[in-house]
């Protein structure tokens, strides 16, 4: 796999787990709990406990996926106006990765944007 395409690839998807990452570990209980479905919360926490021992990483995890998210949104950047292939299959299969990275990264970074807000700063301003 050559290294443009390792980077228009790669980094969206990877800054999308961990934005999906932050969304579970952090935001989703924290949702739950403001929304008064304590409950709720203890039934998705006993199906699967794995979420309270990753909530105590949560300040890591939240820096690896701005790190992610930064490295991607740099490197989409840098190759928004680079050639694609002559070759009619290539150039159409290359301006798909593109938009379908661009559409990636937003998702991600929206994604990271409400992880943040329910794991930070909700319980100040709710509470």
């Amino acid at each position: 796999m050559s290294n443009k395409i390792y980077r228009q690839a790669i980094f969206p998807v990877l800054s999308l787990f961990t934005s999906i990452g932050t969304l579970l570990c952090c935001a989703l209980p924290a949702l739950l709990v403001t929304l008064g479905m304590g409950a709720a919360l203890a039934g998705f926490i006993s199906v699967a406990p794995w979420i309270t021992v990753i909530s105590k990483y949560k300040i890591t995890i939240f820096i690896v996926a701005g790190i992610l998210l930064s490295l991607s949104s740099y490197f989409l950047w840098i190759n928004r106006n680079a050639p694609c292939p002559v070759d009619e299959k290539q150039a159409k299969a290359c301006m798909f990765l593109r938009k379908f990275s661009l559409y990636i990264i937003i998702f991600s970074i929206i994604i990271y944007i409400v992880g943040f807000f329910f794991a930070f700063l909700a319980a100040n301003i709710f509470f």
